[in-house]
């Protein structure tokens, strides 16, 4: 047997065995290698049928991984029995000065919230692999790389980390890498030849997912430290956003409290002083299963919107932040596309006949998840723009272009995934990093 890297201790038995008096047993010696966190390998000799003893195959389980590689290329899954919890917070005060202590005793609410648990664990599952990536890109991510291959690097370590299968696990949507006035939804298609430079500021937002249960979190790449500022105000923008989020709140609410925030930062860049502007147009959003953006939107500025956040949902509280206009227009080559979801399981009628083939396609792959064209080259398709804009032309598929400010001003972005369970509000994504 093998010794095992952690510490083992060896126990020698000594087996005897009764046998007829024309034969005469051996002892034999088994070992037991045992580790409190492998499971234990057994080498066992069966007693003698006769003359000589037969031995059985050695059976050898695998525990689990300790560490991940660089490039990380170990599925989370084998990595935990039980993926970590997230930031647990207590909710905020309600309007009657009442508490939220009662939810983390009340054993109608820990019931609730142990029925839920495989949901949980599917969120917390995609949760680890978002920072086990993020860890890695922040580790490689320098002035001189082109968008295609940090993306490229991204996806490929999410897809291992969460051990991508079709539509059970794998990539949420595309990798948003924004820069400058570009706030989102900008992803290089194959043939960019955007490269990263040194004064740049990069929004880097990805999904990953297990079981449709989305994680969607997002952070902002600089290098140069006259920008500090800028992420210091929009990273506590949405801290703000994380700690008024709770049960019955109203998303309104919750916007006021991120733009006053947002708005007592100001930031100096190249003599100029600016403050620093929500981006009104842009908001956080609940999350469905297999949806990234479900029915509830959470705004980033005052709002009268008395819509209230309801026990069991999940929201992405994101906000951007900008030196700009704080308003968001199209722009640029389109790169994100999403199936219309108010089509939902309907049959559709598409007369084309490679559009309705693309569709059948793109549905498999991807059904309500967002996805991006290198994502369709990636599985090889080709010469599909034509079905692709047609599909879009006629409501079925929607196209998502980049969203920018106006140009030379610079955005940044910060989100988390919250889920509002019975018992207390878990900031499921949080990190060490962010």
């Amino acid at each position: 047997m093998s010794a095992t890297d952690a510490q083992s201790a060896t126990m020698e038995e000594t087996l005897d065995t009764k046998l007829s008096s024309n034969d005469k047993a051996d002892v034999e010696t088994i070992q037991l290698n045992a580790d409190e966190n492998d499971n234990v390998d057994k080498d066992i000799t069966s007693a003698p049928t006769g003359s000589e003893g037969k031995k059985k195959r050695k059976r050898k389980k695998k525990g689990l991984v300790k560490s991940q590689t660089n490039p990380p290329t170990v599925p989370v899954s084998k990595m935990f029995k039980q993926y970590p919890v997230g930031q647990e917070c207590d909710y905020p005060v309600d309007q009657d000065g009442r508490t939220s202590e009662w939810r983390s005793t009340s054993a109608e609410k820990k019931a609730a919230d142990k029925s839920n648990e495989k949901k949980w664990s599917d969120f917390r599952q995609a949760a680890e692999a978002h920072r086990q990536v993020r860890s890695y890109v922040q580790g490689f991510i320098q002035p001189g790389l082109s968008m295609i291959e940090i993306v490229e690097k991204l996806e490929a370590a999410s897809r291992a980390l969460v051990n991508e299968n079709k539509l059970e696990a794998g990539l949420a949507f595309p990798t948003g890498c924004s820069l400058n006035n570009c706030a989102a939804h900008y992803t290089p298609n194959n043939g960019d030849k955007t490269v990263l430079k040194y004064d740049d500021v990069c929004k880097i937002d990805f999904g990953t997912h297990v079981n449709g249960r989305i994680i969607d979190s997002a952070f902002t790449v600089t290098f140069n430290p006259k920008y500090d500022k800028l992420l210091e105000a929009v990273k506590d923008a949405t801290n703000t956003g994380i700690k008024a989020a709770g049960i019955d709140v109203r998303l309104g609410d919750v916007g006021a409290e991120i733009q006053e925030a947002m708005e007592s930062y100001e930031v100096e860049l190249d003599g100029k002083t600016y403050q620093v502007r929500p981006i009104r147009n842009l908001s956080g959003h609940s999350i469905g299963q297999y949806r990234i953006h479900d029915s509830k939107t959470v705004p980033i500025v005052k709002d009268y919107d008395t819509t209230r956040m309801e026990e069991g949902e999940v929201f992405a509280i994101e906000t951007f932040g900008s030196t700009g206009k704080g308003f968001i227009y199209e722009d640029m080559e389109c790169s994100h596309y999403m199936k219309n979801l108010e089509l939902g399981n309907s049959f559709v009628d598409i007369k084309l006949s490679r559009a309705r083939k693309l569709y059948s396609f793109l549905n498999e792959h991807f059904s309500t998840l967002a996805f991006c064209r290198r994502w369709i080259d990636r599985l090889g398709e080709t010469k599909y723009m034509g079905a692709l804009n047609y599909l879009c032309d006629h409501d079925i598929m929607e196209a998502y272009p980049p969203l920018c400010d106006i140009p030379g001003c610079y955005t940044a972005q910060y989100e988390h995934t919250v889920i509002l369970r019975p018992t207390c509000k878990e900031v499921v994504s949080r990190g060490d990093d962010y």
